[in-house]
This record gives structure tokens, C-alpha cells and sequence, in this order.
């Protein structure tokens, strides 16, 4: 059993001892595999680069080639066009063919053939017999097909070099043959022009036919080791041609690549060392950099920042403030750090408001933003704005962070603003009264005439010495006093509408409204010959605004819709002013509609039509529709015009009913 059981721990030990040197034998064998692998991939990958890099190569050389026989294709045609227009005398062909050959070096000559295939101008002197059989029978297969053909590779008849592939131009005049343009192309000209001077050091190229054989070759750095190949077909028309390269670069060896590659990975491995390095305490020393200039410039911000800081920790404690704040409150620092409620800028008479935010701020509940009055060392109240948000490090809140702004200013700004617009409606309103005081006088000339009648005929009554009638002398007396009421209306009307007095809004129902104004309306309209007409919907809510105000938008506009009717015919004055609930509304509403049929407004001016001191009357101060839509806008509705389809314009504003009135409805 003793011997068993010695036997068996012999047996583990020496599996221990077998894997303890079996598996560095094992990784020894991994890293030469490795070493042995890595040199081999590296050979089948710049192997593959190669091939690769020889297909581009050879696309782009078979590309350029196209490329510059479609230009000279192109020429030849406009030279043809040119031709057949009859523009160009025998001199200017030749000028321009020179220019041609010029340019392009991998031509050799350019020929002018007649209908009967004979030579009547040529570059440099052939004749129809210089042209092979091959290349005739390309311009026959042209003449048919209408269209520029290539011919197959071939030399002049009776020489044997060198091989010319010649281009014909079929020519065309009112649907018969005139002809045809010939351009010759030395093929080994052709491969010496249009191949770079790099492709051709390194690549052996050939052009060679449809069976494979060579028309003519490059080879500047030698002939191919035929590794590297690649065909390209050129793709011209009438004749199958490809450019085949073959490189001078051979299989790439392994002992090279792998002696190269532990260099140049030693070399990376000890730049990357001392790359990282040398980043490691750039970035080191940026950081402290900026560090030292975020400290400089976050100083220099909290001593030049208008808006006050204040720093409270989880229990109400003051932990830091900035200048500004020191000097909205004009207590220094050393008096606010580090103090608890109650605060020596918190105003007496607000106590309780403040507590009552401070409690929420321990319960965890902060207003973002509220408006309050704090005082200055001094006791004088100023109002603030303070944001509250909370203070956050690394994920965890650790106190209330506030931004305070002293508002003093913009209030008073708010308060000069408002009474300037309070002035600037009351001028309005006596501008309004200036335009329509020339017809209040006419007015009051009618009750008065009247009351004047009746008065008098009383008092004949009265001297006549006989009996008088009672009740004749009240139905006088009756109707002087309606006409006195009259005036009295008439100058009341006025007399509240430029009465300068503090806005009050109040409910109102604006169909009263409106037809309490139609007396002032209608001074204007019988001046001008027009005739209102008043349209109001029943049982309409009453809105929330400020009548004297409302008044002075509806006057405005409908003293505009008189004035843009001046100019038309008498029988089409005729302004209209309705009354009714707002449909298109999401909440209750009460919209005014005045509508003219003037004019019009043009596009152009519609889109200023309500801008400061912009008026399309000469006398027109530009602030009338500016301060209507200021006021209805105040109101919480909207003023718009539209084109009438009668002709003229129609204005529109829409002010929101009373809350008890869209509860009812």
C-alpha cells in the first residue's frame, strides 16, 4: 500500500518536473514560429502591394493614353467641322494641323482624304498609296458605320517599321460622304509620349494584339522578370488592343525583410520609448501650466465679474463670495464667510421670506430662480435676481451655489420705458384728436344750430302774448335738451380719449366699446364721403384690458382705412368694422376686423408696415400702427393684415376673453 502510494507522488513529481521545462519549451517554440511567420507575412503582403500597385499603374497609364486619343479626337472633329463649313482655306489647315502636331508629339502626320479615298492635303506629303491595307479597310468600316475608327497596327507598304495605327474621321455633308481626317500613330512614338518616364524605368510595357502578340514595346529599364503582370485592354473603337506591364521588380526576399523588419521595429520600440517619454513630461508641464493659468485667470475673473457669487455648504453656511458680491451687499469677505442665517444683507420687513427659502435649501428643494430685495450695509433695499443651483464635486453634491444680479437699474429702465410709452400713446391720441378737430367743430355746429332753433322758437311763443301750447313748448324743449345731450356726448368722447391718466385694465366688453366710438368715427367718415357700417355679434365674453387704449387702436385703424379711400370712387368708400368671437383661437377670444376697400398695400411695404417711424404718408409720423400693435400686444393678442379680395386691406387684432369668461364658455 506504502509502495502504491510512493509510486504514485513519484508519478505526479515527475509530471510537475516534465511541465515545468515542457512549457517554456513550448513558448521558446511560439515566439520562433512567430519570428519565422511574421517575415513570411510581411513577403505576401509587399507582394500583394506590389501587384496591386502595378494594376494601378497600369490602369492609369491605359486612362492617360485614352484620355489624350479622345482629345485628339476631339480636335480632329472641330478641325472637320471647321472643314465642312468651308471656314478654313488650304493655309489655315495647315496652320492648324501644325498646332495639332504640336501638341501632340505621339502623332505623326494628318492627312485630308476626298470622297474617292484620294489625298488632297497631307502633313507631310503621302499619298493614298502609303496608306496600308489595314488602315483602308478601318476607313471603309468608318465611311459605314459613321463614326471614327482605329485601324490594327501595320507599316507603310514596302517597309517593315515602323508599325502605324491610323485613326479615320468619317466627314459627312448633308448626309453623303465629303471625306475623311487620317491622324498616323508610330506605336512605339506613341508608347514613348504617353507613358511617364518613372512607369516605363521600372515596368517593361507592350502593346500587343488580340492573339497575344507584341506590336511594339518600352522597355527603358530592361525587360520584366514576368512576377508581376497585368493586361489592360486600351478599348478603342475598330480594333482590339491591350497594353500589357510587366515589372522589373522581383519576388521579395525573406532574409531581407526579416533582418529589415527587427531593425526598424527595434528602431520604432526605442523612438516610441523615447517619444512617450519625452510626452509624458510635456504633458506634465502643460498641466502645471495650466493649472497655474486657470488659477491666474479664474482670480482675475471673480475680480472683474459684474454678476455676484455666493457658496453655501449642505447647511446654510456662507463658504465662499466673490468681489462683486462683497460690493452689492458692501460687506468684505472676512464679514460673510463662514456666517449662517440670518444674513446682515437680508432686509428686516422680509424675514420670513427669506427663512422660508432657506428652509427649503436644507431640505434639499432650491427655487432655481426667484427675484427678492436685499439691503446694503448702508440700509438701502436694492432688488436682486438670484439663480440657485447645486454645488457638485466629483458626482456628489456638496453645497448651493448662487448667481446674484443687481436689477436696480433695469427697473428703473422698465419704469422710463413704460412712461415713455404711456407719453408716446397720449401724443398719439392728440395727434388723433388734431386730425379730427377740424370736423368736431362742424359737429357741435348742428346741435348747437338746433338747440339755438328751438330756444328761440319757444321764446317767440313766449313774446307772442297769445296762449301757448304746453306741450308744443316741452316736445321744444324736449328736443334742445337731446341736442344739448348730444354735444355733451360728443365732447365727453374726446375729452376721456386724450385725457392722460394711468392705464387701468379692467373688463370690457369691446362690442360696447366699439360702438361708443362710432360718433368719432363717422366725424371722419362724412368729411370724406364714407359710409361705416357696424357689425357685432351678440353675447360676445368681455376681455381683461384698458379701454382707452383699445380705443386708440381702433380710431388708428379706422382713421387709416378712411385715408387709403380718398383716392377712390365715391360709390366704393365703404368701411367696415365687425365684432365676433376669435374661431381660429385655441382659448376664448373677442377679434376687431376693419376693412377698407382702398388701395391696398403693397408686398414690399407690407413687410414694414409695422416698424418705428415707417409711414407711406408724407405727414405720418410712423408710430401709429407701431404703438397698435405694441398695445394689443400688451393685451396678449395679435394685430394682422390682410389683402381684402374686394380690394383694399383688412386689419385684424384679437385680444383673450376674461378667465371667468373662458370658464363660462
Amino acid at each position: 500500500m506504502n509502495s502504491d502510494l510512493r509510486r504514485s507522488v513519484a508519478l505526479l513529481g515527475g509530471s510537475r518536473n516534465l511541465w515545468r521545462w515542457l512549457l517554456p519549451l513550448l513558448l521558446l517554440l511560439l515566439f520562433l514560429a512567430t519570428l519565422l511567420w511574421l517575415p513570411w507575412q510581411a513577403q505576401r503582403i509587399e507582394a500583394s502591394e506590389r501587384r496591386e500597385q502595378l494594376i494601378a499603374d497600369t490602369l492609369w497609364v491605359e486612362q492617360t493614353i485614352r484620355f489624350q486619343l479622345s482629345r485628339n479626337e476631339e480636335s480632329m472633329r472641330l478641325l472637320a467641322n471647321d472643314m465642312l463649313a468651308g471656314h478654313l482655306n488650304e493655309q489655315q489647315w495647315r496652320d492648324r494641323v501644325a498646332a495639332l502636331l504640336r501638341n501632340s508629339r505621339e502623332v505623326r502626320r494628318l492627312a485630308w482624304l476626298d470622297a474617292d479615298g484620294e489625298v488632297r492635303l497631307s502633313s507631310d506629303g503621302m499619298s493614298s498609296a502609303d496608306l496600308s491595307p489595314q488602315s483602308k479597310e478601318a476607313g471603309e468600316s468608318a465611311r459605314k458605320s459613321r463614326r471614327g475608327e482605329y485601324s490594327v497596327p501595320a507599316p507603310q507598304p514596302g517597309l517593315s517599321a515602323p508599325m502605324l495605327m491610323d485613326y479615320h474621321l468619317p466627314m459627312f455633308r448633308n448626309g453623303r460622304y465629303a471625306g475623311s481626317l487620317v491622324a498616323s500613330y508610330p506605336t512605339s512614338r506613341m508608347l514613348d509620349e504617353l507613358v511617364p518616364w518613372w512607369f516605363a524605368q521600372d515596368n517593361e510595357i507592350a502593346l500587343i494584339d488580340n492573339d497575344e502578340a507584341v506590336i511594339d514595346k518600352r522597355a527603358a529599364g530592361g525587360p520584366g522578370r514576368n512576377v508581376y503582370t497585368h493586361t489592360r485592354a486600351l478599348d478603342l473603337p475598330g480594333v482590339d488592343l491591350s497594353l500589357r506591364t510587366n515589372s522589373l521588380k522581383g519576388a521579395p526576399g525573406l532574409l531581407p525583410n526579416l533582418l529589415v523588419g527587427s531593425v526598424i521595429a527595434l528602431s520604432l520600440s526605442l523612438a516610441w520609448s523615447l517619444a512617450a517619454l519625452w510626452r509624458d513630461i510635456r504633458r506634465r508641464l502643460a498641466a502645471e501650466g495650466a493649472l497655474r493659468q486657470q488659477v491666474s485667470f479664474r482670480s482675475a475673473m471673480e475680480n472683474s465679474l459684474l454678476t455676484g457669487l455666493r457658496a453655501r455648504d449642505l447647511e446654510g453656511r456662507i463658504t465662499y463670495v466673490n468681489p462683486a458680491f462683497c460690493e452689492m451687499v458692501g460687506l468684505p469677505a472676512s464679514e460673510l464667510v463662514g456666517k449662517r442665517p440670518p444674513m446682515p444683507y437680508w432686509a428686516p420687513e422680509a424675514m420670513e421670506e427669506y427663512q422660508g427659502r432657506f428652509t427649503q435649501v436644507l431640505a434639499g428643494h432650491a427655487t432655481p430662480q426667484f427675484e427678492t430685495v436685499f439691503q446694503r450695509s448702508n440700509g438701502e433695499r436694492f432688488p436682486v435676481l438670484v439663480f440657485e443651483s447645486p454645488l457638485m464635486d466629483g458626482g456628489r453634491q456638496t453645497g448651493w451655489m448662487s448667481s446674484l444680479l443687481d436689477i436696480s437699474e433695469l427697473r428703473r429702465v422698465e419704469n422710463l420705458s413704460r412712461q415713455q410709452q404711456e407719453q408716446l400713446q397720449a401724443s398719439a391720441r392728440l395727434a388723433s384728436m388734431g386730425e379730427i378737430a377740424s370736423t368736431l367743430a362742424h359737429e357741435l355746429n348742428q346741435p348747437l344750430a338746433a338747440i339755438s332753433s328751438y330756444t328761440t322758437g319757444v321764446l317767440n311763443l313766449l313774446d307772442s302774448g297769445k296762449p301757448a301750447d304746453p306741450g308744443l313748448l316741452r316736445d321744444a324743449v324736449e328736443k334742445a335738451n337731446q341736442q344739448a345731450q348730444r354735444a355733451g356726448h360728443i365732447i365727453r368722447s374726446v375729452h376721456a380719449f386724450v385725457k392722460k391718466r394711468a392705464p387701468a385694465r379692467e373688463a370690457v366688453d369691446i362690442g360696447k366699446l366699439v360702438e361708443s366710438l362710432l360718433p368719432l368715427v363717422e366725424l371722419q367718415a362724412r368729411e370724406a364721403y364714407v359710409s361705416v357700417q357696424l357689425n357685432i355679434e351678440p353675447g360676445l365674453p368681455p376681455v381683461l384690458a384698458d379701454s382707452v387704449m383699445l380705443e386708440q387702436v381702433v380710431l388708428n385703424l379706422t382713421r387709416n382705412g378712411i385715408e387709403s379711400m380718398l383716392d377712390v370712387a365715391p360709390e366704393r368708400r365703404s368701411l367696415r368694422v365687425a365684432v365676433r368671437r376669435d374661431s381660429s383661437a385655441d382659448t376664448p377670444a373677442v377679434e376687431v376686423l376693419v376693412t377698407d376697400r382702398g388701395h391696398g398695400i403693397p408686398e414690399e411695404v407690407a413687410e414694414r408696415l409695422f416698424s418705428p417711424f415707417f409711414s407711406t404718408k408724407a405727414e405720418g409720423m410712423g408710430m401709429g400702427l407701431n404703438i397698435c400693435r405694441t398695445v394689443v400686444e400688451s393685451h396678449g393678442g395679435t394685430l394682422t393684415q390682410a389683402a381684402n379680395p374686394g380690394g383694399g386691406t383688412v386689419f385684424r387684432f384679437s385680444i383673450p376673453a376674461t378667465a371667468g369668461a373662458q370658464r363660462r364658455q
